[in-house]
């Protein structure tokens, strides 16, 4: 399909990368890594042919087609989402339009008898034949199964894109691209604005994709589900290997450590070498053998090693001062943006020390908590912080709000106070931005250099609450891992706002699922959540498959409905999700004593009864999945 070779990408007389080759095959998914400013945007906007390269070749097939998801996007205005998703279609789009004006005229015309209405008749034909080989008669289906995977419901397919934001009109357009049937599909980031759904939606969808396909991600979990392969950009170099990232990584650490030890023995070799020429040299007899060896030490092809781009930010939370038991209190907490009511009658308690992730589709609410804890917005209902809470907030745009026209240096300057201005240069140096960097306009800085500039202004201010809403995006896996690492470490109350599972997971103790208004509480990690949401799911299938569509009969069969049958299954639930409560605090329960015993047997072992009890709960927790069993049964019966 593609063919790349000895390609240099340069920028003010420096090559961002050079020398790069290789081959992109139909049925490639390929997984574009590197750190943030290595190239990987610009690579595709090359293959794109959005920019100019400076040297080397690229050779496609003949008739390649290539869909390019760019983070930068532009919408006619006055289309709805249909419409929009709609211009993917444009040869069809095409047919149809020749399709009515052929049968306007055949209504118009009354010259049955002519060549010209014989003529008509043919181009019908041909016209309807080819509707039928582009896909015509089933489009509008595919279309909608896209949107309706990539979050939308089928009441928004005729609002107006202009009143969606950005990450939704991003959404539109990743639709479209992916029902042009494109050879290469380019993404770059593909998952920024989806939420949890739609990235496992998008991740079966690119598994089945029969071309090649090229993507830039920082998640390293969708990295894992649909790539096949991985280049990685770094140094101005490249390293491609068939593996998904995770595997990637290890052959690649694999193979940088056999290099090290074949470079150590390889050098143990040269410097005997070089005492022999050294003793050899200084004798008569023995000059011909030293003028041998030093040929033969000319031959030797030294052995090189990968240098790998190490660098990575040092991030750290310190904890200001300890804040009282209550963190966040509230009571009817209601919020609508005009008819949208997106929180309805939400009781929250949160106590210091938890950690908590906010989950849910886009639009049900979680970043709208997360602006009324601050302050941001106005709400209805009661809300307060408790004794000595001091949020530290990183907004979903935060990186966004920093003034283009002022330096790194400037706007951490600016936000400092007398006590910690001094600092603020080592600071920087902690978020890799040194030496020159500091000087650098916030305008000129990449996505994941403004996150990080965001973060770092962010320690500027005393905290012991923290309240980040996709703290990730833009941010490469290495930066990634050790904001991940920092907030592990952070000794506060910490609240996230995040669809990166492979982020989430082991960071958060607690998750609120945000869905139709109210949030639901899941005692348990990203991975827990997930399989019980999964379950709800399924059970929400099975209901729905129960329901008559016909209005008639149903009108009929919910009057004939037995209320004591009504009574006894709303019991049912409330004892089901009781059971699920008790099942979820006992595996908890059992996960710390895990812990204990994995920690330090010896002591655990000389409490009394103590594997009585270890053994008790486990029981327990055998019949509670056993009651639980039953009563999903009898609910489903």
């Amino acid at each position: 399909m593609l063919n790349i070779h000895n390609l240099t990408v340069s920028f003010a007389g420096e090559d961002l990368f050079s020398g790069i080759t290789f081959r992109l095959n139909g049925g490639n998914r390929v997984g574009l890594v590197g750190k943030n400013g290595a190239g990987k945007s610009t690579l595709l906007k090359v293959i794109s042919g959005d920019i100019e390269y400076n040297g080397g070749t690229m050779a496609f097939e003949k008739d390649i087609r290539i869909g390019f998801l760019r983070q930068d996007i532009d919408f006619v205005a006055g289309r709805t989402i249909l419409e929009e998703a709609y211009e993917a279609f444009t040869e069809i789009k095409e047919v149809e339009r020749k399709l009515e004006q052929v049968n306007k005229d055949l209504v118009e015309r009354t010259d049955y008898e002519s060549d010209s209405y014989t003529e008509l008749i043919n181009d019908l034909t041909d016209l309807t034949h080819r509707y039928e080989l582009l896909g015509g008669y089933n489009y509008q289906g595919d279309t909608e199964k896209i949107l309706q995977g990539l979050g939308f419901n089928r009441e928004d397919f005729d609002k107006l894109t202009d009143t969606f934001s950005g990450g939704w009109r991003m959404r539109i357009e990743l639709a479209k691209l992916l029902l042009q049937n494109n050879d290469i599909l380019l993404l770059d980031e593909p998952t920024n604005h989806l939420d949890i759904e739609s990235i496992i939606w998008l991740e079966n969808f690119l598994k089945g994709y029969t071309g090649a396909v090229m993507l830039v991600s920082h998640d390293r979990m969708f990295l894992d589900n649909v790539t096949n392969r991985t280049i990685e950009i770094s140094l101005g170099k490249i390293y491609d290997f068939k593996k998904p990232y995770t595997k990637y990584l290890e052959v690649r650490g694999e193979i940088i450590e056999k290099q090290l030890q074949a470079q150590k023995n390889q050098e143990k070799e040269i410097k005997q070498t070089q005492q022999l020429i050294d003793k050899f040299r200084a004798k008569a007899n023995k000059a011909s053998m030293a003028q041998s060896l030093i040929k033969k030490l000319d031959k030797v092809e030294r052995i090189e090693v990968d240098i790998e781009d190490t660098a990575v930010m040092r991030v750290r939370f310190p904890l200001s001062i300890q804040p009282g038991k209550i963190i966040v209190e509230a009571e009817g907490l209601s919020k609508n943006y005009g008819d949208n009511q997106v929180l309805e009658n939400v009781d929250l308690l949160i106590e210091r020390g938890s950690r908590i992730a906010f989950v849910g589709q886009n639009g049900q609410g979680k970043s709208t908590l997360a602006k009324m804890m601050v302050g941001d917005i106005p709400y209805e209902g009661k809300m307060k912080l408790g004794h000595n809470v001091q949020v530290g907030y990183f907004a979903q745009n935060q990186s966004e709000e920093l003034d283009g026209e002022k330096t790194v240096l400037q706007i951490m300057e600016d936000a400092s106070t007398d006590a910690n201005r001094v600092k603020v240069r080592d600071m920087l140096g902690a978020f890799l931005f040194g030496g020159d960097d500091v000087d650098k306009k916030a305008k000129v800085l990449s996505g994941g250099e403004r996150n990080r500039l965001a973060l770092c202004k962010l320690l500027l201010q005393p905290i012991n609450t923290l309240i980040m809403d996709e703290p990730t995006n833009h941010l490469d896996i290495a930066s990634k891992n050790v904001l991940k690492d920092a907030l592990k470490k952070f000794e506060g109350t910490l609240i996230v706002v995040s669809h990166d599972r492979d982020f989430l997971q082991g960071l958060t103790t607690t998750v609120y699922g945000f869905k139709d208004r109210v949030i639901k509480e899941y005692l348990g990690d990203i991975d827990y959540f997930l399989e019980q949401h999964k379950m709800e799911s399924l059970r929400e299938a099975e209901k729905r498959t129960k329901v008559v569509v016909d209005k008639k009969e149903e009108k009929s069969t919910n009057s004939q409905l037995d209320k004591e049958a009504e009574k006894e299954l709303k019991k049912l639930q409330n004892k089901l999700s009781k059971t699920e409560t008790k099942i979820a605090d006992l595996e908890k329960e059992i996960a710390d004593l895990d812990t204990k015993i994995a920690e330090d047997f010896d002591v655990v072992s000389a409490q009394p009864d103590f594997f009585k009890k270890y053994e008790a709960k486990k029981d327990l927790l055998d019949e509670l999945m056993e009651s639980w069993s039953e009563l999903d049964d009898k609910i489903n019966a």
